[in-house]
């Protein structure tokens, strides 16, 4: 079975559902039963359209959309706003085969909620992805519910594995791993921001500028990724004793970007339980 998935509704196939199923379809692996989508809008919808393997809704033409896939799906993830969830779970509970697993792709929404409205012994399982599961370079946090089953995790577990890796939490460890994971391709962009400012600064062209940083952490993720390394041992080997790198790292070091980012990701998790408490 590890060379296929049973069959797949996608409910609000916006950025992140988008991403994942582009990201599915990417990989090549085998759906069983095929991928339905829906999303509001029939010009949403037209993107999806004409994606082989793909049954694209628009409920502005078929109000009965969310059903209609949730009815033929073993797993179906929930990518609407999360204002919305509470509204589409009730639209959809009606429909769900007892053995089907309910995926929430929605920030903030606790398992909880999902429970309250489905009942307790629903199949639940919250993820936090993130954007770079377009390009199937993703990372994904999973958290089940007290319903789901270790074969439920599983299959959803090799769902996002098409689209990256896989981190399996508790569900009280899911907005902290969404500040490292979830917000952290932000970190990375304004790092390179910077980079390339400072670039800009010691004279080059802003094309050159961008080219040079841009270039130096793509190759130097890819480095690392192919090496095997810890990124420790192979920034040491860049930085040569009583060298230009050793003196720049040390400007960093001086300005306390440790701290830097640990008051990032706290800022982050802060914010993230207010958002939760409706602030």
């Amino acid at each position: 079975m590890a060379d296929s998935l049973p069959s797949l509704a996608f409910l609000g196939a916006g950025s992140m559902g988008g991403a994942i199923l582009h990201g599915v379809l990417a990989s090549g692996i085998r759906i069983g039963g095929g991928i339905t989508a829906t999303n509001r809008t029939a010009e949403k919808a037209a993107t999806l359209a004409g994606l082989e393997g793909v049954t694209s809704i628009a409920l502005s033409e078929n109000p009965n959309g969310n059903a209609d896939a949730v009815s033929a799906a073993r797993i179906v993830l929930v990518g609407v706003k999360p204002a919305m969830v509470p509204d589409l779970l009730r639209e959809i509970g009606p429909h769900l085969a007892d053995d089907t697993i309910v995926v929430s792709l929605a920030a903030g929404v606790t398992l909880q909620t999902f429970a309250d409205v489905l009942g307790a012994d629903a199949r639940v399982i919250r993820s936090m992805p993130n954007t770079p599961s377009t390009v199937r370079k993703g990372v994904a946090g999973l958290a089940a519910g007290a319903a789901a089953t270790a074969d439920d995790v599983a299959l959803v577990r090799r769902l996002f594995e098409t689209v990256g890796v896989v981190v399996e939490v508790p569900e009280s460890q899911i907005d902290a791993l969404g500040t490292i994971s979830g917000s952290g391709p932000a970190y990375v962009f304004l790092l390179i921001e910077e980079f390339t400012k400072a670039a800009v600064g010691l004279g080059f062209t802003e094309d050159d500028a961008r080219l040079m940083a841009e270039q130096t952490f793509i190759g130097a993720t890819t480095l690392l990724d192919a090496s095997g390394e810890d990124p420790a041992e192979l920034r040491r080997r860049v930085t040569s004793p009583k060298g230009t790198t050793e003196r720049a790292i040390a400007v960093l070091q001086d300005a306390h970007l440790d701290r830097s980012f640990s008051d990032a990701a706290a800022a982050a998790l802060a914010r993230s339980r207010e958002l939760a408490a409706g602030n």
